[in-house]
């Protein structure tokens, strides 16, 4: 296992578990947290051996955000679009762009950017006792880490203004009944389930999946057309993978596939 301070790194079959290691501050983001999450998403992206990742929290919160004692005006002015730049915006787009399933287990409270964060990935587990807050309209910001992206397509527009300017905390049920999320499962269940989820996409055909990702990520932008071709495209390649190889000798002698990602 590799650790930090702030983020618990463990691999264990195919599965990069990222876990948020600041319990005593609810996970709240400062900046050793924020560089050592991306260092590991950059493992999950550029090691053969991570097939997939797990991303949790520990403690009795998923995340609160960006810890408010970092940026506080009391001290002076201070440029926050700076910090999103620097640290929230390169994270959400490495979560975007890795062609691995990315599943995420939100154990508690996920306000602010927690909750976007928690959005971002691919599929989104909540235990009951989770909530979803929107919390930058108790103190004047406006949603970021792609909040504003992700809530409305979602969601939709009314929804994603209702919580984005109220703040109104959202149960894990209300959240998969919206489709803001995938499932909502009893406490004691959500890292069980999120992990049998993950090690099972970690031995499943990752190019497929990975790629997978990027149309459906591509078709919030796209036309219609411009659809047809990707999937065109991202067929022919996967036609010609090793993973289609075994997933099909494996049909036809009705036995299970062994996939390698390739």
């Amino acid at each position: 296992m590799a650790e930090s301070m702030s983020v618990r790194e463990e691999l264990k079959e195919g599965v990069l578990c990222l876990t948020l290691n600041r319990p005593e501050k609810l996970n709240a983001f400062n900046e050793e947290m924020h560089l050592a999450l991306r260092a590991g998403f950059q493992r999950a992206n550029t090691d053969h051996a991570v097939r997939a990742v797990m991303l949790t929290g520990s403690g009795r919160a998923f995340c609160v955000g960006q810890n408010l004692a970092d940026c506080d005006p009391r001290k002076g002015p201070q440029d926050l679009g700076h910090t999103v730049e620097t640290f929230y915006n390169p994270l959400l787009r490495l979560i975007r762009r890795i062609e691995k399933p990315i599943v995420c287990a939100v154990n508690g409270i996920a306000a602010g950017a927690g909750a976007n964060l928690a959005l971002a990935c691919d599929i989104t587990l909540a235990a009951h006792s989770a909530r979803f807050i929107q919390a930058f309209a108790k103190i004047g910001l406006v949603p970021d880490s792609g909040g504003t992206w992700i809530l409305p397509r979602l969601i939709g527009e009314a929804r994603a203004k209702a919580l984005a300017l109220t703040a109104e905390p959202l149960s894990a049920e209300m959240a998969a009944n919206w489709g803001l999320i995938w499932r909502a499962v009893p406490d004691d269940k959500l890292i069980h389930e999120a992990m049998t989820l993950a090690t099972a996409f970690a031995a499943g055909p990752t190019k497929g999946l990975g790629m997978t990702k990027r149309a459906i990520q591509a078709a919030a932008t796209n036309s219609l057309d411009q659809q047809l071709d990707l999937e065109r495209d991202l067929q022919g390649e996967a036609g010609r993978s090793a993973d289609f190889l075994a997933g099909a000798a494996a049909f036809f002698e009705k036995r299970k596939p062994e996939f390698k990602g390739q």
